[in-house]
């Protein structure tokens, strides 16, 4: 019963994986923190249907990451809860 859940959840998955990369994202408006310079690298993110989201970097906008609603709640609940925090360099001053 759960492989066959299992299996039924990855096809579920695959089937949303393979909708948001067939959307023709070239005329999605980029969004990025405020204050960055156009020239200067940064993470840019384009609001897509279905709560959906696209990621790239400015320095390779042809490379676009796509979460699922899902996906992006929970990569943005982890954020806020520190779960990527960069731990301070040994030897740099940081607080530790």
């Amino acid at each position: 019963m759960v492989d066959a859940e299992d299996r039924e959840l990855k096809a579920r998955k695959e089937r949303e994986r393979d909708e948001l990369y067939s959307l023709d994202i070239s005329g999605v408006e980029w969004h990025s923190a405020p204050g960055t310079e156009e020239h200067e690298e940064r993470v840019e993110i384009a609001y897509l249907p279905a709560g959906a989201v696209a990621m790239r970097s400015s320095l390779d906008p042809d490379t676009v990451l796509r979460y699922t609603e899902a996906e992006w709640r929970a990569f943005v609940l982890g954020a806020r809860d520190g779960e990527f925090d960069l731990e301070p360099a040994p030897g740099n001053g940081g607080a530790g």
